[in-house]
Protein backbone atom coordinates (compact mmCIF):
# COMPACT_ATOMS: atom_id res chain seq x y z
CA UNK A 1 0.00 0.00 0.00
CA UNK A 2 1.40 3.84 -0.53
CA UNK A 3 0.55 6.51 1.62
CA UNK A 4 -0.41 9.21 -0.40
CA UNK A 5 1.38 12.84 0.15
CA UNK A 6 3.90 10.69 2.28
CA UNK A 7 6.74 10.53 -0.15
CA UNK A 8 8.98 13.03 -1.89
CA UNK A 9 11.01 10.71 -4.36
CA UNK A 10 10.16 7.82 -6.16
CA UNK A 11 13.14 5.75 -6.80
CA UNK A 12 12.42 3.37 -9.56
CA UNK A 13 14.96 0.30 -10.33
CA UNK A 14 16.61 -1.17 -7.64
CA UNK A 15 19.55 -2.19 -9.17
CA UNK A 16 23.12 -0.65 -7.36
CA UNK A 17 22.50 2.70 -8.46
CA UNK A 18 18.74 2.91 -7.49
CA UNK A 19 19.37 1.27 -3.93
CA UNK A 20 22.32 3.94 -3.45
CA UNK A 21 19.87 6.68 -3.94
CA UNK A 22 17.60 5.14 -1.79
CA UNK A 23 20.23 5.07 0.32
CA UNK A 24 21.50 9.07 0.34
CA UNK A 25 18.25 10.43 -0.07
CA UNK A 26 17.27 9.49 3.08
CA UNK A 27 19.66 10.03 4.86
CA UNK A 28 19.24 13.18 3.68
CA UNK A 29 16.18 13.19 5.77
CA UNK A 30 14.01 12.75 2.67
CA UNK A 31 10.87 10.25 2.14
CA UNK A 32 11.34 7.59 -0.85
CA UNK A 33 9.67 5.19 -1.98
CA UNK A 34 11.58 2.87 -3.89
CA UNK A 35 9.61 0.68 -6.90
CA UNK A 36 10.69 -2.42 -8.54
CA UNK A 37 8.68 -5.78 -10.18
CA UNK A 38 11.49 -7.96 -8.59
CA UNK A 39 10.17 -8.92 -5.40
CA UNK A 40 13.40 -9.77 -3.87
CA UNK A 41 15.05 -6.48 -4.82
CA UNK A 42 12.38 -4.87 -2.89
CA UNK A 43 12.28 -7.71 0.20
CA UNK A 44 16.19 -6.73 0.54
CA UNK A 45 15.09 -2.78 0.93
CA UNK A 46 12.67 -3.76 3.04
CA UNK A 47 14.93 -5.18 5.54
CA UNK A 48 16.78 -2.63 5.83
CA UNK A 49 14.29 -0.28 7.17
CA UNK A 50 13.02 1.31 3.35
CA UNK A 51 9.55 1.82 1.90
CA UNK A 52 9.99 -0.33 -1.18
CA UNK A 53 6.86 -1.96 -3.16
CA UNK A 54 6.33 -4.28 -6.02
CA UNK A 55 5.24 -2.75 -9.64
CA UNK A 56 5.60 -2.73 -12.80
CA UNK A 57 7.37 0.48 -13.66
CA UNK A 58 5.29 0.28 -17.28
CA UNK A 59 2.25 0.23 -15.63
CA UNK A 60 0.49 3.45 -15.71
CA UNK A 61 -2.52 1.53 -13.38
CA UNK A 62 1.06 2.02 -10.06
CA UNK A 63 1.27 5.66 -10.97
CA UNK A 64 -2.02 6.39 -10.77
CA UNK A 65 -2.24 6.01 -7.16
CA UNK A 66 0.90 8.24 -6.76
CA UNK A 67 0.07 12.07 -5.13
CA UNK A 68 1.82 13.77 -7.53
CA UNK A 69 1.45 17.11 -5.80
CA UNK A 70 3.83 15.79 -2.88
CA UNK A 71 6.60 14.25 -4.79
CA UNK A 72 9.43 16.29 -5.98
CA UNK A 73 10.84 14.06 -8.56
CA UNK A 74 10.46 10.44 -9.69
CA UNK A 75 14.16 9.14 -10.57
CA UNK A 76 14.01 6.26 -13.25
CA UNK A 77 17.65 4.15 -12.72
CA UNK A 78 17.06 0.86 -14.41
CA UNK A 79 20.20 -0.26 -16.05
CA UNK A 80 18.00 -0.92 -19.40
CA UNK A 81 17.13 2.29 -21.28
CA UNK A 82 14.67 0.48 -23.44
CA UNK A 83 12.61 -0.14 -20.27
CA UNK A 84 13.28 3.43 -18.52
CA UNK A 85 12.34 4.87 -22.05
CA UNK A 86 8.87 2.78 -21.74
CA UNK A 87 9.03 4.37 -18.26
CA UNK A 88 9.17 7.86 -18.78
CA UNK A 89 6.66 7.35 -21.91
CA UNK A 90 4.08 5.98 -19.14
CA UNK A 91 4.92 8.44 -16.28
CA UNK A 92 4.01 10.95 -18.86
CA UNK A 93 0.88 9.11 -19.74
CA UNK A 94 -0.58 9.74 -16.38
CA UNK A 95 0.92 13.01 -15.04
CA UNK A 96 2.64 15.92 -17.32
CA UNK A 97 4.30 17.85 -14.93
CA UNK A 98 6.10 15.95 -12.49
CA UNK A 99 9.72 16.54 -12.78
CA UNK A 100 11.42 12.98 -14.07
CA UNK A 101 15.44 12.59 -13.59
CA UNK A 102 16.40 8.98 -15.69
CA UNK A 103 19.64 7.13 -16.04
CA UNK A 104 20.51 6.46 -19.88
CA UNK A 105 23.80 4.28 -20.86
CA UNK A 106 23.64 5.59 -24.80
CA UNK A 107 24.40 9.28 -25.62
CA UNK A 108 22.54 8.55 -28.45
CA UNK A 109 19.08 8.20 -27.20
CA UNK A 110 19.13 11.10 -24.84
CA UNK A 111 17.54 13.22 -27.54
CA UNK A 112 14.60 10.17 -27.73
CA UNK A 113 14.32 10.55 -24.14
CA UNK A 114 13.69 14.19 -23.67
CA UNK A 115 11.09 14.24 -25.84
CA UNK A 116 9.61 11.37 -24.67
CA UNK A 117 9.30 13.97 -21.63
CA UNK A 118 12.38 13.33 -19.46
CA UNK A 119 13.21 17.05 -17.39
CA UNK A 120 17.07 15.47 -17.06
CA UNK A 121 18.89 12.71 -18.64
CA UNK A 122 21.86 11.59 -16.95
CA UNK A 123 24.22 9.91 -19.34
CA UNK A 124 25.78 7.23 -17.29
CA UNK A 125 29.25 7.96 -19.25
CA UNK A 126 29.13 11.57 -17.89
CA UNK A 127 29.00 10.26 -14.61
CA UNK A 128 31.75 8.25 -14.16
CA UNK A 129 33.59 10.57 -15.42
CA UNK A 130 32.66 13.36 -12.81
CA UNK A 131 33.07 10.44 -10.59
CA UNK A 132 36.56 10.17 -11.62
CA UNK A 133 37.42 13.61 -12.08
CA UNK A 134 36.26 14.03 -8.16
CA UNK A 135 38.09 11.08 -7.28
CA UNK A 136 41.13 12.69 -9.15
CA UNK A 137 40.86 16.17 -7.19
CA UNK A 138 40.47 14.29 -4.17
CA UNK A 139 43.83 12.38 -4.53
CA UNK A 140 45.84 15.61 -5.67
CA UNK A 141 44.57 17.32 -2.24
CA UNK A 142 45.33 14.04 -0.73
CA UNK A 143 48.75 13.87 -1.84
CA UNK A 144 49.26 17.81 -1.22
CA UNK A 145 48.07 17.33 2.16
CA UNK A 146 50.34 13.95 2.82
CA UNK A 147 53.27 16.50 1.92
CA UNK A 148 52.29 19.05 4.47
CA UNK A 149 51.87 16.75 7.34
CA UNK A 150 55.73 15.09 6.99
CA UNK A 151 56.60 18.67 6.96
CA UNK A 152 55.20 19.61 9.97
CA UNK A 153 55.50 16.01 11.75
CA UNK A 154 59.67 16.58 10.99
CA UNK A 155 59.38 19.95 12.88
CA UNK A 156 57.75 18.07 16.34
CA UNK A 157 59.20 20.42 19.27
CA UNK A 158 60.64 23.14 17.04
CA UNK A 159 59.52 26.65 16.42
CA UNK A 160 57.79 27.52 12.81
CA UNK A 161 57.55 31.32 11.33
CA UNK A 162 54.73 31.97 9.89
CA UNK A 163 54.74 35.29 7.92
CA UNK A 164 51.53 37.18 6.20
CA UNK A 165 52.68 39.88 3.14
CA UNK A 166 52.99 43.78 4.35
CA UNK A 167 50.43 45.26 6.13
CA UNK A 168 48.48 41.78 6.45
CA UNK A 169 44.46 41.70 5.85
CA UNK A 170 41.85 39.49 6.82
CA UNK A 171 42.56 37.29 4.12
CA UNK A 172 46.20 37.08 4.82
CA UNK A 173 45.80 36.87 9.09
CA UNK A 174 43.28 34.14 9.01
CA UNK A 175 45.25 31.90 6.55
CA UNK A 176 48.35 32.44 8.77
CA UNK A 177 46.00 31.32 11.99
CA UNK A 178 44.47 28.62 10.29
CA UNK A 179 48.36 26.72 9.32
CA UNK A 180 48.73 27.86 13.03
CA UNK A 181 46.44 25.80 14.37
CA UNK A 182 46.87 23.19 12.31
CA UNK A 183 50.82 23.25 13.06
CA UNK A 184 49.76 22.37 16.57
CA UNK A 185 47.71 19.11 16.33
CA UNK A 186 51.37 18.19 15.35
CA UNK A 187 53.11 19.47 18.25
CA UNK A 188 55.13 22.33 16.55
CA UNK A 189 55.20 25.71 18.00
CA UNK A 190 54.21 28.71 15.64
CA UNK A 191 53.84 32.44 15.60
CA UNK A 192 52.36 34.84 13.28
CA UNK A 193 55.17 37.13 11.80
CA UNK A 194 53.90 40.39 9.49
CA UNK A 195 56.06 43.71 8.41
CA UNK A 196 54.49 46.75 8.17
CA UNK A 197 51.47 48.15 10.29
CA UNK A 198 47.46 46.89 10.23
CA UNK A 199 46.02 49.93 9.98
CA UNK A 200 43.06 49.21 7.87
CA UNK A 201 40.21 49.57 10.58
CA UNK A 202 38.38 46.33 10.07
CA UNK A 203 41.79 44.77 9.68
CA UNK A 204 43.14 46.21 13.15
CA UNK A 205 38.82 44.87 14.42
CA UNK A 206 39.47 41.41 13.24
CA UNK A 207 42.95 41.12 14.99
CA UNK A 208 41.66 42.83 18.20
CA UNK A 209 38.61 41.09 18.65
CA UNK A 210 39.53 37.47 17.31
CA UNK A 211 42.54 37.72 19.30
CA UNK A 212 44.54 36.50 16.39
CA UNK A 213 48.23 36.66 17.77
CA UNK A 214 50.29 38.93 15.80
CA UNK A 215 53.99 39.19 16.21
CA UNK A 216 56.03 42.14 14.14
CA UNK A 217 58.70 40.37 12.12
CA UNK A 218 61.03 43.50 13.24
CA UNK A 219 60.62 42.46 16.88
CA UNK A 220 60.98 38.93 16.49
CA UNK A 221 64.48 36.69 16.50
CA UNK A 222 64.31 34.90 13.21
CA UNK A 223 67.03 32.56 14.05
CA UNK A 224 64.82 30.86 16.44
CA UNK A 225 62.91 29.64 13.89
CA UNK A 226 63.54 26.15 12.31
CA UNK A 227 61.71 27.37 9.08
CA UNK A 228 59.35 29.12 7.85
CA UNK A 229 55.80 29.43 5.73
CA UNK A 230 54.80 31.95 3.66
CA UNK A 231 50.77 32.51 3.55
CA UNK A 232 49.14 34.80 0.81
CA UNK A 233 52.19 35.54 -0.88
CA UNK A 234 54.33 33.41 -3.46
CA UNK A 235 57.51 34.20 -1.96
CA UNK A 236 60.15 36.51 -0.10
CA UNK A 237 59.88 40.25 -1.79
CA UNK A 238 56.35 39.48 -3.40
CA UNK A 239 54.40 42.12 -1.71
CA UNK A 240 56.24 41.79 1.58
CA UNK A 241 59.50 42.87 3.58
CA UNK A 242 60.78 38.91 3.85
CA UNK A 243 64.55 39.12 3.66
CA UNK A 244 65.57 37.15 0.51
CA UNK A 245 67.80 34.33 2.26
CA UNK A 246 65.05 33.42 4.68
CA UNK A 247 64.59 29.51 4.55
CA UNK A 248 60.85 28.67 3.49
CA UNK A 249 59.53 25.36 3.48
CA UNK A 250 55.90 26.27 2.87
CA UNK A 251 54.24 28.20 0.55
CA UNK A 252 50.37 28.89 -0.07
CA UNK A 253 48.58 31.22 -2.41
CA UNK A 254 45.47 32.07 -4.22
CA UNK A 255 47.42 34.93 -6.60
CA UNK A 256 49.07 33.72 -9.80
CA UNK A 257 52.91 32.98 -9.63
CA UNK A 258 55.87 31.77 -11.76
CA UNK A 259 59.25 29.78 -10.89
CA UNK A 260 58.28 29.11 -6.90
CA UNK A 261 60.34 26.87 -5.68
CA UNK A 262 60.10 25.23 -1.51
CA UNK A 263 59.61 22.00 0.09
CA UNK A 264 55.56 22.39 -0.33
CA UNK A 265 53.81 25.22 -2.53
CA UNK A 266 50.30 25.11 -3.52
CA UNK A 267 49.44 27.93 -5.27
CA UNK A 268 45.92 28.09 -6.61
CA UNK A 269 44.67 31.45 -9.13
CA UNK A 270 41.07 29.56 -9.36
CA UNK A 271 40.12 30.07 -5.77
CA UNK A 272 39.10 33.63 -4.37
CA UNK A 273 40.96 33.54 -1.10
CA UNK A 274 44.27 31.98 0.20
CA UNK A 275 41.38 31.43 3.15
CA UNK A 276 39.75 29.02 0.87
CA UNK A 277 42.68 26.90 0.71
CA UNK A 278 43.11 26.59 4.49
CA UNK A 279 39.71 25.87 5.11
CA UNK A 280 40.06 22.67 2.68
CA UNK A 281 43.04 21.33 4.64
CA UNK A 282 40.99 21.84 8.26
CA UNK A 283 37.64 20.16 6.41
CA UNK A 284 40.23 17.52 4.76
CA UNK A 285 42.29 16.42 8.07
CA UNK A 286 39.48 16.14 10.07
CA UNK A 287 39.23 19.16 12.19
CA UNK A 288 36.48 20.35 14.12
CA UNK A 289 37.76 24.64 13.65
CA UNK A 290 36.95 26.57 16.98
CA UNK A 291 34.41 29.53 16.44
CA UNK A 292 37.16 31.95 16.66
CA UNK A 293 39.17 29.96 13.68
CA UNK A 294 36.12 29.54 11.80
CA UNK A 295 34.53 33.17 12.05
CA UNK A 296 38.42 34.38 10.90
CA UNK A 297 38.40 32.13 7.76
CA UNK A 298 34.85 33.02 6.96
CA UNK A 299 35.57 36.66 7.09
CA UNK A 300 38.91 36.17 5.38
CA UNK A 301 36.67 35.02 2.65
CA UNK A 302 34.21 37.21 2.39
CA UNK A 303 36.44 40.12 2.83
CA UNK A 304 39.14 39.08 -0.13
CA UNK A 305 35.80 38.40 -2.40
CA UNK A 306 34.16 41.78 -1.76
CA UNK A 307 31.10 39.95 0.24
CA UNK A 308 31.36 37.07 -2.39
CA UNK A 309 30.84 39.68 -5.43
CA UNK A 310 34.61 39.66 -7.00
CA UNK A 311 36.59 36.44 -8.23
CA UNK A 312 34.57 33.97 -6.41
CA UNK A 313 34.65 30.49 -7.54
CA UNK A 314 32.84 27.37 -6.18
CA UNK A 315 35.61 26.33 -3.81
CA UNK A 316 34.74 29.83 -2.22
CA UNK A 317 31.06 29.04 -1.96
CA UNK A 318 31.70 25.42 -0.35
CA UNK A 319 34.27 26.80 2.15
CA UNK A 320 32.50 28.81 3.11
CA UNK A 321 29.32 26.67 3.82
CA UNK A 322 31.07 24.30 5.55
CA UNK A 323 32.31 26.84 7.98
CA UNK A 324 29.35 28.73 8.14
CA UNK A 325 27.56 26.55 11.55
CA UNK A 326 31.07 26.97 13.84
CA UNK A 327 30.78 31.01 12.99
CA UNK A 328 30.05 34.01 15.47
CA UNK A 329 28.28 36.04 13.49
CA UNK A 330 27.73 38.79 16.26
CA UNK A 331 31.62 38.75 15.97
CA UNK A 332 31.58 39.55 12.25
CA UNK A 333 29.17 42.10 12.90
CA UNK A 334 31.42 43.71 15.53
CA UNK A 335 34.32 43.45 12.90
CA UNK A 336 32.43 45.05 10.08
CA UNK A 337 31.28 48.03 12.37
CA UNK A 338 34.08 49.92 13.13
CA UNK A 339 34.24 53.83 13.09
CA UNK A 340 36.16 54.86 9.98
CA UNK A 341 39.51 56.92 10.53
CA UNK A 342 40.40 60.61 10.06
CA UNK A 343 43.30 59.46 7.53
CA UNK A 344 40.64 57.64 6.03
CA UNK A 345 38.65 60.11 5.25
CA UNK A 346 41.39 62.08 4.51
CA UNK A 347 42.78 59.76 1.90
CA UNK A 348 39.47 58.97 0.14
CA UNK A 349 38.93 62.93 0.08
CA UNK A 350 42.10 63.94 -1.51
CA UNK A 351 41.64 60.88 -3.74
CA UNK A 352 38.41 62.29 -4.76
CA UNK A 353 39.96 65.63 -5.82
CA UNK A 354 43.08 64.57 -7.72
CA UNK A 355 40.85 61.98 -9.82
CA UNK A 356 41.70 62.26 -13.42
CA UNK A 357 39.55 60.22 -16.00
CA UNK A 358 40.13 59.03 -19.36
CA UNK A 359 37.14 57.76 -21.06
CA UNK A 360 35.85 54.77 -18.47
CA UNK A 361 39.73 54.53 -16.65
CA UNK A 362 40.04 56.83 -13.53
CA UNK A 363 43.72 57.90 -11.75
CA UNK A 364 44.16 59.59 -8.97
CA UNK A 365 46.99 60.21 -6.63
CA UNK A 366 45.97 59.78 -2.87
CA UNK A 367 48.98 61.72 -1.55
CA UNK A 368 51.65 60.94 1.05
CA UNK A 369 50.12 58.59 3.58
CA UNK A 370 50.47 56.36 6.23
CA UNK A 371 47.43 53.79 6.03
CA UNK A 372 48.36 51.81 2.34
CA UNK A 373 45.02 50.17 3.51
CA UNK A 374 42.83 53.18 2.76
CA UNK A 375 43.88 52.77 -1.06
CA UNK A 376 41.94 50.00 -1.81
CA UNK A 377 39.01 51.85 -0.20
CA UNK A 378 39.77 54.67 -2.31
CA UNK A 379 39.61 52.67 -5.07
CA UNK A 380 36.98 50.61 -4.55
CA UNK A 381 34.68 53.65 -3.72
CA UNK A 382 35.74 55.47 -7.27
CA UNK A 383 35.01 52.45 -9.30
CA UNK A 384 31.10 53.31 -7.79
CA UNK A 385 31.33 56.48 -10.23
CA UNK A 386 29.27 56.79 -12.99
CA UNK A 387 31.00 55.60 -16.57
CA UNK A 388 33.55 54.34 -14.95
CA UNK A 389 34.90 50.59 -14.84
CA UNK A 390 38.23 50.81 -13.68
CA UNK A 391 39.73 53.13 -10.80
CA UNK A 392 43.48 53.45 -9.68
CA UNK A 393 44.21 55.17 -6.70
CA UNK A 394 48.34 55.06 -6.00
CA UNK A 395 49.88 56.93 -3.04
CA UNK A 396 53.27 57.72 -1.42
CA UNK A 397 53.76 55.38 2.01
CA UNK A 398 57.79 56.23 3.11
CA UNK A 399 60.01 55.43 0.52
CA UNK A 400 57.76 53.39 -1.27
CA UNK A 401 54.92 53.97 -4.22
CA UNK A 402 51.33 51.70 -3.96
CA UNK A 403 48.93 51.32 -6.49
CA UNK A 404 45.74 49.72 -5.70
CA UNK A 405 43.52 48.71 -8.48
CA UNK A 406 39.74 47.67 -9.09
CA UNK A 407 38.12 46.42 -12.62
CA UNK A 408 34.50 45.73 -13.83
CA UNK A 409 35.99 45.80 -17.27
CA UNK A 410 35.53 41.71 -17.94
CA UNK A 411 37.92 42.79 -21.29
CA UNK A 412 40.67 43.87 -18.68
CA UNK A 413 43.00 41.38 -16.41
CA UNK A 414 44.34 44.18 -13.93
CA UNK A 415 46.86 42.08 -12.47
CA UNK A 416 48.43 41.72 -15.97
CA UNK A 417 48.67 45.44 -16.83
CA UNK A 418 49.94 46.23 -13.62
CA UNK A 419 52.52 43.59 -14.55
CA UNK A 420 53.12 45.08 -17.79
CA UNK A 421 53.22 48.69 -16.97
CA UNK A 422 55.95 48.51 -13.29
CA UNK A 423 57.02 44.89 -13.83
CA UNK A 424 60.56 46.16 -14.54
CA UNK A 425 60.53 49.24 -11.76
CA UNK A 426 58.98 47.11 -8.88
CA UNK A 427 56.46 44.51 -8.01
CA UNK A 428 53.41 44.14 -9.45
CA UNK A 429 50.33 41.67 -9.66
CA UNK A 430 46.66 40.10 -8.72
CA UNK A 431 43.42 39.04 -10.23
CA UNK A 432 41.65 40.86 -13.13
CA UNK A 433 39.39 42.29 -10.86
CA UNK A 434 41.69 43.62 -8.18
CA UNK A 435 45.55 44.00 -7.83
CA UNK A 436 48.62 45.86 -6.66
CA UNK A 437 51.54 47.02 -7.33
CA UNK A 438 55.09 48.76 -5.22
CA UNK A 439 57.41 51.09 -7.00
CA UNK A 440 60.40 52.19 -4.82
CA UNK A 441 60.69 55.86 -4.61
CA UNK A 442 63.96 56.34 -5.52
CA UNK A 443 63.01 55.84 -9.27
CA UNK A 444 61.31 59.08 -9.25
CA UNK A 445 64.50 60.87 -8.96
CA UNK A 446 65.73 63.71 -5.99
CA UNK A 447 63.31 65.92 -5.91
CA UNK A 448 63.02 67.47 -2.48
CA UNK A 449 59.31 69.19 -3.17
CA UNK A 450 56.69 66.99 -2.30
CA UNK A 451 54.73 69.32 -4.61
CA UNK A 452 56.96 68.50 -7.75
CA UNK A 453 57.80 64.85 -6.46
CA UNK A 454 54.23 64.27 -6.98
CA UNK A 455 53.79 65.75 -10.45
CA UNK A 456 56.57 63.58 -11.38
CA UNK A 457 54.74 60.14 -10.04
CA UNK A 458 52.09 61.03 -11.63
CA UNK A 459 52.78 61.34 -14.93
CA UNK A 460 54.88 58.60 -14.91
CA UNK A 461 52.28 56.41 -13.39
CA UNK A 462 49.91 57.78 -15.74
CA UNK A 463 52.35 57.17 -19.08
CA UNK A 464 52.70 53.64 -18.01
CA UNK A 465 49.23 52.48 -16.94
CA UNK A 466 47.47 54.42 -20.30
CA UNK A 467 50.42 52.83 -22.46
CA UNK A 468 49.72 49.57 -20.92
CA UNK A 469 45.85 49.84 -21.29
CA UNK A 470 46.16 51.30 -25.26
CA UNK A 471 44.35 54.77 -23.59
CA UNK A 472 45.16 58.21 -25.76
CA UNK A 473 46.11 60.51 -22.60
CA UNK A 474 43.05 62.86 -23.69
CA UNK A 475 41.04 63.76 -20.04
Amino acid sequence: MIENGKYEYVVVGCESAGVGLVRELTKAGKSVLAVDKSQEKVELLEDEGFDAVIADPTDPSFYKTLDFEAISAILVTGANDEANLETVRTIRGVNKEVFVIVRVASHKLKEEFESAGANIVVLVSDAIKHTFLEKIKRVEIYKKLEKLKSILESLKGKRLGIFTHDNPDPDSMSSAYALKEIAKQFDVDADILYYGEILHQKNRAMMNILEIPMVRAEEADLSSYETFAIVDSSGPGVNNSIPPDIDVSIIIDHHPAEKVVARFVDIRDNVGATATILTEYIKELKLVPSKILATALFFGIKSETDEFKRNTRTADFLASAYLYPFVDHELIEKIEGPAISTETLDILGTAIRNRQVYSSFLLSFAGFINDRDALPQAADFLLRLEGISTAVVFGVVKDTVYISARNKDVRIHMGEVLRRAFGDVGSAGGHAHAAGAQIPLGIFGEAGEKELLAKLITEAIKRRLLSALGIEAQS
